[in-house]
């Protein structure tokens, strides 16, 4: 129902930053809450960060100060902003919608933080 591509990923030094994108099909993104989600190998998928349809937001500790999440509903899209990068923020970002009991995920995207 709902498609959603990440987009952004990549390589870089500790210290540096990236913006990752999340497009997504349909016609209702407006009533989803959006998060960021990310897996290093061999770990937990944990939650990043997240955005209700009224803009609400909250981080993991981890990234508090250093990672923002934004929505543009006109663009169906949502970023997450990742500066000041640490090796430990290595994983796979996916990008999650949700409304009540339902929920579409992206194909996720690679970044990787190292010298």
């Amino acid at each position: 129902q709902v498609q959603l591509v990440e987009s952004g990923g990549g390589l870089v030094q500790p210290g540096g930053s990236l913006r990752l994108s999340c497009a997504a099909s349909g016609s209702r993104f407006s009533i989803y809450g959006m998060g960021w989600y990310r897996q290093a190998p061999g770990k937990q998928r944990e939650l990043v960060a997240r955005i209700t349809s009224g803009g609400s937001t909250n981080y993991a500790d981890s990234v508090k100060g250093r990672f923002t999440i934004s929505r543009d509903n006109a663009k169906k899209t949502v970023y997450l902003q990742m500066n000041r990068l640490k090796p430990e923020d290595t994983a796979v970002y996916h990008c999650n919608a949700n409304y009540y009991n339902f929920e579409y995920w992206g194909q996720g995207t690679q970044v990787t933080v190292s010298s």
